[in-house]
């Protein structure tokens, strides 16, 4: 039997966003929410710098590893090194639409390659007893149809034994587009993510691409098992202080974001000690008072500060004051 996960909310895998600093505030402001790590791939954890690649903070948890690849034997001997590390789920990326990555025969491209998939699937299932789950697109190219998407998830289920998708509700073009425009270009159609679960109801299906609120995901709720919000919750990070609330339903209030803010400067700190720049901490930061007023000035504070030599964890809280000093004036006035 392997561990349960409540996936109901996750945030999703995004390069040079959710890396362990990013999550880490995430965590302060959601104890509920799922969180994933960047996409590594299996050659980085095999012959780069692991404890770069895997390290993060145990107040992360839950917390679960992309991976990478396609060589079965490869992942299996990641998700080892990721079980190892501690992390609560491995989840193999299947749709990173990029060139790189398809250069490298993983991401999207493997939609074509569905019993490669399952070994891949399998092989890790059968070397650790984490969940392995899979986060692919309804599909890639001219092969966008419903029933070519179901075969898809019907070969990895049944040949590899993954019993979680995860689905950006598009497709990939392969050529043409950058990974930007895939996210945007292709249509969404939730409605292939619905009818998987209404024909498929024993998988455990997420639902994810261009949610953007609170309301939607409860929507979205109703008709899947559970909902991945990616740049929109990056973006407007304040979107994750109701989350348990809302979503989870916990008899608890949303979580004070300048109280968050305090909470993680102990943290910065210990980093900065150990030789991280503050950029590299706050840069995850910027989104966090989206539609507030003195927003604009909490940025441009951070941009102009961060980036400074020896900048200290005081640039931070300097930053709040101009949030914290407009909302009083509102309040005032």
């Amino acid at each position: 039997m392997r561990p349960r996960i409540d996936r109901t909310f996750s945030v999703a895998p995004m390069m040079e966003r959710t890396d362990r600093h990013c999550r880490y505030f995430m965590r302060l402001l959601s104890r509920r929410t799922l969180l994933y790590t960047e996409m590594v791939t299996s050659g980085a954890i095999i012959f780069g710098d692991r404890q770069r690649h895997l390290a993060f903070d145990r107040d992360e948890h839950p917390v679960a590893l992309q991976l990478g690849g396609s060589d079965p034997v490869a992942l299996a001997d990641c998700a080892e090194i990721g079980a190892a590390y501690g992390y609560d789920e491995i989840n193999l990326n299947i749709g990173c639409p990029s060139d790189r990555v398809q250069n490298g025969r993983f991401g999207a491209c493997l939609m074509a390659e569905p019993q490669l998939v399952a070994d891949c699937v399998r092989a890790m299932g059968d070397r650790v007893a984490l969940p392995i789950t899979v986060k692919c697109r309804i599909g890639i190219d001219d092969q966008d149809d419903y029933a070519a998407f179901r075969a898809f998830v019907d070969r990895v289920a049944f040949s590899g034994g993954c019993e979680t998708f995860i689905v950006h509700a598009r497709k990939a073009v392969l050529k043409g587009l950058s990974p930007k425009e895939n996210r945007e270009i292709p249509p969404l159609k939730y409605d292939y993510v619905y009818r998987l679960k209404e024909e498929r109801p024993d998988l455990e299906v997420t639902i994810n691409g261009g949610i953007a609120s609170i309301e939607e995901s409860l929507f979205h709720l109703g008709k899947v098992d559970g909902v991945m919000m990616g740049r929109a919750a990056y973006q407007n990070l304040s979107l994750l202080a109701g989350v348990d609330r809302q979503i989870f339903g916990d008899a608890c209030e949303d979580a004070d974001i300048p109280a968050a803010i305090e909470a993680f400067l102990p943290y910065v700190e210990r980093e900065l000690a150990n030789g991280v720049r503050l950029n590299n901490l706050a840069r995850h930061l910027i989104g966090l008072f989206q539609g507030v007023s003195g927003a604009r000035a909490w940025r441009r504070y951070l941009a102009e500060n961060a980036t400074r030599r020896g900048a200290g964890s005081s640039v931070i809280r300097e930053a709040a004051m101009f949030v914290t000093s407009s909302a009083v004036d509102e309040k005032v006035s």
